[in-house]
This record gives structure tokens, sequence and C-alpha cells, in this order.
């Protein structure tokens, strides 16, 4: 493809997906419309959706049955299962599937992962999904709030991960269970499976070994303000901690079809950053083969920023996590939250009242969540 031409469809499609262009850069008008918000990020999600369809289509009658009626979940019977997702399995297509019913595209985690399915003991559905990844190296809020400087931050980065999807799914979403599954990752369960899979493992740049602990899980509110995090307590100990707002940069807007093109030509008629043979040829990130597409094309790089401010949280799993991610200490002082634990605060604080107030619920149908129908 032509650059002209390529130029010309980049500007057709952030029109057409609602963004406002002035002087070559992207209007930001978005920071508390969440319906605006979630129009936006509708191109982006059906092309995902799209995408998926050959591999996954096929088994979505399968994949629907995990998924509750409203009529099987009973509150009081209720019962928390956190259950890890192995590659290649079928609880890793279930994991896929269930991220497709985000109102935003979900990305599929970065380096090191670590996912799983929230279920529901009673009747072994789907509550909701925890997706786990490498956290982005220079993230200023953050850094800020740990007080990092560079060396101490390449040293513990890797005692780091990122929620890059968290969340309930419906019926269970109806019943507040977003926060269940959001306290979740603060469970002592979650922190053994990391220290269970990363722990000596040698990093790949590094060259060091891991000491697979989990000092802090750092996550994005999904559309602007969050309703879900804001105030999450156990007792009276705040689990996920608001940094403030992210600067409205991403790639959501160029994932709709044009990225591979994007690809393509970046590949083809740009340099990529210097950076350490170890990662293997090619580009860092999307980041960079977009800015530098839209540079090489005679387009803003800074389109990359859309606007969309999102909030930013950390979830602090020790008491001196900032001292121990600075290098000051050298053994964490463990919160410690059973998923057993964590359920009986949910279960008094949100579940039963809510449910007692919203019996709606029980009216849902699975079916409303097929993806793709017959043709």
């Amino acid at each position: 493809m032509k650059g002209a031409t390529l130029r010309r469809k980049i500007v057709e499609s952030l029109r057409s997906q609602g963004f406002s262009l002035r002087h070559g850069r992207i209007l930001s008008e978005h920071e508390s419309d969440k319906e605006t918000i979630r129009a936006l990020h509708t191109v982006a999600v059906l092309h995902k959706k799209d995408k998926a369809k050959k591999n996954l289509k096929r088994y979505e009658d399968d994949l629907l049955a995990s998924f509750a009626n409203g009529s099987e979940v009973k509150p009081m019977d209720l019962e928390p299962l956190l259950v890890q997702v192995q590659p290649d399995s079928y609880d890793e297509l279930l994991f896929r599937y269930a991220a497709l019913h985000w109102r935003i595209p979900v990305s599929s985690g970065y380096g090191r992962r670590l996912r799983f399915l929230v279920k529901d003991r009673s009747n072994q559905k789907l509550v909701g999904i925890i997706g786990l990844g490498d956290p982005v190296f220079a993230l200023g809020a953050r850094d800020h709030w740990i007080g990092w400087d560079r060396n101490a931050r390449i040293a513990r980065l890797r005692n780091v991960m990122d929620a890059f999807v968290l969340g309930a799914l419906p019926p269970y979403s109806s019943l507040l269970c977003g926060k269940l599954v959001a306290m979740l990752v603060a469970s002592n369960e979650v922190r053994d499976a990391f220290r269970k899979k990363y722990n000596q493992r040698i990093g790949l740049i590094s060259e060091e070994e891991s000491d697979g602990r989990l000092a802090l899980v750092t996550t994005m509110s999904a559309l602007g303000r969050s309703s879900l995090y804001n105030r999450l307590k156990v007792g009276d100990e705040l689990l996920f901690r608001s940094l403030g707002y992210s600067l409205g940069s991403g790639e959501f807007h160029f994932s709709n079809g044009l990225y591979q093109s994007i690809f393509d030509y970046a590949n083809r008629y740009c340099t990529w950053s210097a950076k350490n043979d170890k990662w293997g040829s090619g580009p860092r990130n999307k980041r960079e083969v977009i800015r530098k597409c839209l540079r090489k094309i005679k387009l803003d790089p800074d389109l990359v920023y859309h606007g969309v401010k999102r909030e930013m949280y950390v979830v602090p799993l020790a008491k001196n996590a900032r001292e121990f991610l600075r290098g000051e200490q050298n053994r964490l002082n463990w919160f410690s939250y059973s998923t057993a634990d964590l359920f009986d605060w949910f279960r008094t604080r949100w579940l039963l009242p809510r449910a007692a107030r919203m019996p709606e619920f029980a009216n849902f149908n699975r079916e409303s969540l097929r993806l793709w129908r017959e043709e």
C-alpha cells in the first residue's frame, strides 16, 4: 500500500470511529462520557471478535455452557474458586472467549503471563477472569508512587505485574462480583501461583534469577473513573490505590484491521530502534510500529494520544511494598488474604445486600452472550 493511500485510510478510520481531528491531532473530549468512550472502542472490539471467530466459533456452544443462567446462581451458595489457566487447554479457550465480551478490546498481555478463571464452586460456572502480564518499563505515576530511580526499577520491575483484564461476567456482574474478582488479585493464591511459576526463572534479558515474589499489581480502569476499584477495602485496608489518570495514549484506535497495513509499511520503510539482541528482530512494541509509520507517511506520531484517559491503580501485596521495590528492604511484610477471607468480606458487604435489592439477575439467559449467530 502506498503511503498516501495508507494516510488517507488512517484518517478516514479515525473519523469513522468517532474521533475529531484538528490540525492532524485528535481532540481530547472524552474524559467523562462513558458511552462516548464505549462508542470509540466499538470498531476495535468488533475487529477483535471477527479475528477470533475462525478459532473459537466452532466451540461456542460448549463455551456458552460454562456461563450461568441467572436461575442457576444461588447467592447464598456462591463460593469462588480460582483456576489457573494452562496453555493449550479448554480453560484457555474459555478465557479468550470470555475476554471478547468486554466493551473495550482486551490485550493478550505481554511477556510473563498469569491467567485465572474465577468459578462458582457451587455450580462450576464462570464468574469472571483475571489476566496478569508484564508491566511497561516506564510509567510515570507508578514510578513516582514507588519512588523509583532507574537502577531500582531495573532491579525490581520483575516483582511487579499488570492486570490487563479483570472483572466479572453476567449474571455475576449484576451481583457486583466484579469487585470480588478485583479483590482476588490481592489473594495469597495469586501470589503463590506467581511464586511457583517464576521462582528461580532466569530473565531473558537481565539473565538474573527471579525470586518469585510478587510485591505489586498495577491496573487501569476500562472507562475513565472507576466505580469498581474506588474505595475497595477489606476491613479498613484499601486494596486499590488510585494514582490519577493516564495521558490518554494507546493503540486500540489502530487495531481495527489497519494495523497489519501499518506494520507492513513500517517494516518495509522504517528502521527499528536499537535494542538488546536477545529480544529478537523487529520492533519493540506496537507503539513503535505506529509512531514510525505515522511519521513516515507525514502524519503526526502523536495520533497515538487518543484522549481517552483511564484511572490508574496500584495494589500493594505487602505493607512495605514500596520500600522493597526501591531496594531499601529485602524482606516483604505480606498482607495475608486468602480467597475465603476476601469472599467472606465481599459476601456480607456487597453480595447478599445486592441480591436482595436487585433479584432481576435471576432472569439472565446466557444465550444473550452468544457472539456469532448462524448466518
